[in-house]
């Protein structure tokens, strides 16, 4: 997946239709930033799903074309968990409460 930082208006104010071709929504679950990174490819994932099964309901990709497409979509999404969040559990290990 790419790197968020060109997607966010205060990185690049010169570009507001960003906004309006990827928004972004805002992300509340617990937050480390493996996570937050996670839930902006996850994001992005999702706008390109939508966009290629718009392009396909259009007759603009064909429907094998669309399926190889959405495949490599997936495949990049399963690595960017792997990486990320797998990653992370292994190298954070839960270390106990201080009983103080």
């Amino acid at each position: 997946m790419h790197d968020t930082n060109d997607r966010f208006p205060e990185t690049h104010p010169d570009k507001p239709q960003m906004n309006f071709l990827y928004p972004l929504s805002r992300y509340y679950g617990e937050f480390t930033p493996e996570q937050l990174i996670f839930n902006a490819n996850l994001q992005e994932f999702a706008q390109r799903i939508s966009l290629l099964c718009g392009l396909e309901t259009g007759g603009k990709l064909s429907p094998e074309e669309t399926y190889q497409q959405i495949k490599v979509l997936w495949q990049d999404l399963t690595e960017s968990k792997k990486q990320l969040l797998d990653q992370a559990r292994r190298d954070h290990p839960n270390l106990p409460e201080d009983e103080s």
